[in-house]
């Protein structure tokens, strides 16, 4: 599973807004220049973060973006499935045998890769990061 840049952005964003106070909105302009990436990108990605329910948008001039409650559960997994949907790296073995050795063997590296971004939750890592900039 190659992830795209959106994803990339779209942890990073998550991540950057689980390491700020709780109640304070963050504004496009400053969550993109912190990645050096384009608002109307970054604007994309968050519109899906917010569809998704991961994240809520205030307008006006002290408005932003901040995680919504109940955050503290979402996983890596939980974000990359907001942007890229969840494709399986390999879909079928090229005898198109149920019993395929290969195609075995890859789901079940497969269910591991993902039962790990499962288990890896933004705020433990937003925890990490708080510890290291003390």
């Amino acid at each position: 599973m190659k992830l795209t840049k959106a994803t990339n952005y779209a942890l990073h964003t998550m991540l950057f807004l689980a390491a700020n106070p709780p109640d304070e909105h963050i504004g496009v302009a400053k969550l993109a220049e912190r990645q050096e990436v384009s608002t109307t990108y970054l604007s994309k990605i968050l519109t899906k973060l917010v569809k998704a329910g991961m994240v809520e948008s205030v307008s006006g001039a002290n408005g932003g973006y901040k995680l919504k409650p109940g955050w503290e559960e979402l996983s890596l997994l939980d974000v990359i499935k907001s942007i890229e949907g969840l494709m399986p790296i390999f879909d079928y073995c090229l005898s198109h045998n149920p019993d395929c050795l290969i195609q075995k063997a890859i789901e079940s590296a497969e269910e591991k890769f993902l039962d790990e971004l499962n288990q890896t939750r933004i705020v433990d890592l937003a925890n990490k990061m708080n510890e290291t900039s003390i």
